[in-house]
């Protein structure tokens, strides 16, 4: 393992997923590790120093422990100019290519690290943690048919077979037909054990006039919670949750070093009195590694490559409090975009496409006569690992059939709108 140390760096992410190409497991840790907690860290080869414009906490500037120092592993210090006795690094103006080998040098001369980092081992080593950690107990998992509880169950289901339990909730913020895929896919095709609980009017009961994105994130990750524990106490043997956590959510929910983007469901939504252990073995896996692990484990390419979909689903694509109206209109022109994009070939292009119904009304013409409704917006994006995005460049006509066909086949909608903001500044979700 090679650790990096978050020392107020921007760019932690990056730097753990090119070290990770070079076939290197990396690690990203706060700058305050103990020397307690650095001990039992197994086979670290390096440590990396990541400064950066956050190197501010409480008022005061990061300090590394004189034990990171003593450890007897090689350090690399990057933009850290009062490092000790380390191989430093003053800036990171390079070229893509010079930082990789430059990291070359550091890892396998200085560190004398090995390129083993891949899925097969990778695998191999998470079903071996998931059976010494689950024993002969069941487990519990939120199966939402999106990459990432898919490829857990996978996982988990190589690990652990029937001892999984799978759950699979609507609560009402599902897109057009995605719960009935879901069934067919996991129950018909893959035997899965699969609960399905149809929880939409409890969950809109909750959200109702709630209008905060983090409250409701918080309220959809709460209520999943209570929802499990309900479906738990049916079964015998459960003591543990399973979460398709991955790297990006954790960053995005904030460090000691950085802000919070946004909460996560699984992340920030947990609540304290919480009856389960978790097991997350995606957590430390970026999402291209993601649906590397889906295709070793022997998922299909189209399951591996789904459209992404958020934990909260269309409650944060319904902007501010939700209400039915708009939740309708969302998600018709979400299947009407997903329709035109299958047509178009765009479904294999671009990594995540969506609409987007705001909170306000804009001023049109129907019949003959003025209305008063709703804006739908389109979002097309493509990124590898979600920390950054591009936009899609649509072709004209493309973008004038989903608008002719969203205004004449989806109520309370007037008008429509397209996204060219790009992340950063802009993050891939509305909300």
């Amino acid at each position: 393992m090679i650790l990096i140390l978050d020392l107020g760096s921007n760019d932690n992410s990056a730097l753990a997923r090119m070290i990770r190409g070079l076939g290197v497991y990396s690690e990203i840790k706060a700058h305050d590790i103990t020397q307690e907690e650095l001990e039992k860290l197994e086979n670290v080869k390096g440590i990396i120093l990541n400064g950066g414009p956050l190197n501010v906490v409480d008022g005061k500037e990061i300090q590394v422990a004189e034990h990171i120092y003593r450890a007897g592993i090689p350090v690399l210090a990057v933009n850290v100019p009062n490092a000790q006795g380390s191989e430093k690094l003053d800036c990171w103006p390079q070229a893509e290519e010079e930082k990789k080998d430059f990291l070359k040098n550091f890892l396998f001369q200085t560190c004398g690290a090995e390129a083993n980092w891949n899925m097969k081992n990778f695998i191999e080593d998470q079903v071996e943690l998931i059976r010494r950690q689950v024993g002969d107990k069941k487990v519990l998992l939120a199966l939402s048919g999106g990459v990432d509880s898919s490829v857990v169950a996978a996982l988990l289901i190589k690990a652990i077979g029937k001892q999984l339990v799978c759950v699979h909730v609507n609560h009402g913020l599902m897109r057009k037909g995605e719960s009935e895929s879901v069934i067919d896919v996991f129950q018909n095709q893959m035997d899965a054990n699969l609960v399905y609980v149809d929880a939409g009017e409890r969950f809109l009961s909750k959200l109702a006039g709630v209008a905060d994105p983090e409250q409701k994130r918080k309220i959809i990750g709460a209520e999943f919670i209570r929802v499990f524990e309900e479906e738990a106490r049916k079964l015998e043997g459960i003591e543990f949750l399973a979460q398709g956590t991955i790297y990006p959510d954790i960053v995005e929910s904030g460090t000691k070093t950085a802000k919070v983007v946004k909460s996560h469901h699984n992340v920030g939504g947990l609540p304290e009195d919480m009856n389960f252990k978790l097991v997350e073995p995606l957590y430390y896996l970026f999402k291209d590694e993601v649906r590397a692990c889906g295709l070793e484990l022997g998922l299909p390419y189209e399951m591996v490559f789904r459209q992404p979909f958020p934990g909260p689903g269309l409650g944060v694509r319904c902007l501010g409090a939700i209400t039915k109206e708009r939740l309708e209109a969302v998600r018709e022109a979400d299947a009407i975009l997903r329709e035109e994009f299958a047509k178009a070939g765009l479904d294999k292009k671009v990594w995540q496409y969506f609409t987007v119904v705001p909170d306000f009304k804009s001023v049109g013409v129907k019949d003959h006569a003025r209305c008063f409704e709703y804006p739908v917006i389109l979002r097309a994006v493509n990124t590898v690992d979600a920390m950054t995005a591009t936009v899609e460049q649509l072709d004209w006509p493309i973008l004038m059939k989903i608008t002719d066909r969203i205004l004449n086949e989806v109520k309370n909608v007037n008008r429509v709108c397209y996204d060219l903001s790009p992340k950063p500044c802009a993050t891939i979700e509305w909300e």
